[in-house]
């Protein structure tokens, strides 16, 4: 049996457990900066539109460098206290494997990790590893990522190309996005 393990520590930094389930039901305050902006000027509502928008210039521009004045915009920051998130994905591994969520494999490491968090257990698996792998990482359906099939067998036809659209935000995004620093290890 393959068993891949793709931790996504920090990656998965916070939204995926507080931000992106948040944000995905209409709870985003606190996710972002305190307001986002318009390229107009006009402010959003935090947190509903990522990336988020590029802020106002707030600086002057004169006939000369000496007349005027920069404005770096402040980098987006996660809101403090935020926690950190960490997503294991194991390939054609089910909840029944690991002795965290009943199964017979000793998985002390994993018990450790699960009684200091949260666990999901109502994820849906596509039976394949692949899709399952990108529903995981964009937080959609797999037809919606692309991987329908496994990669292999894209047939070139919508939500079978094995190509994640660029409408598609994966979790990653949606953290960094909103201040986090993310990476993943496989």
């Amino acid at each position: 049996m393959r068993s891949r393990l793709i931790i996504t520590a920090a990656l998965l930094a916070a939204a995926s457990l507080y931000g992106s389930a948040a944000m995905w039901s209409g709870q985003s305050r606190g996710l972002a900066q305190e307001a986002g902006r318009k390229n107009d000027g006009t402010a959003t509502a935090a947190g509903t539109q990522l990336p988020q928008p590029d802020t106002a210039f707030k600086g002057k521009i004169g006939q000369t460098f000496q007349d005027s004045k920069p404005n770096y915009p402040l980098p987006v920051k996660a809101p403090p206290g935020s926690p950190n998130v960490l997503i294991i994905l194991l390939d054609d591994v089910g909840f029944g494997m690991c002795s965290t969520f009943g199964g017979p494999v000793p998985t002390p490491n994993l018990q450790k990790l699960a009684d200091n968090g949260l666990s999901y257990t109502r994820f849906h698996t596509t039976a394949l590893c692949s899709p399952t792998r990108a529903a995981l990482l964009a937080g959609r359906n797999h037809h919606s990522v692309g991987t329908g099939v496994i990669i292999e067998m894209g047939t070139g036809y919508p939500g079978y190309t094995g190509i994640i659209p660029r409408s598609t935000a994966l979790v990653s995004e949606v953290l960094g996005g909103n201040g986090y620093a993310t990476s993943m290890f496989g």
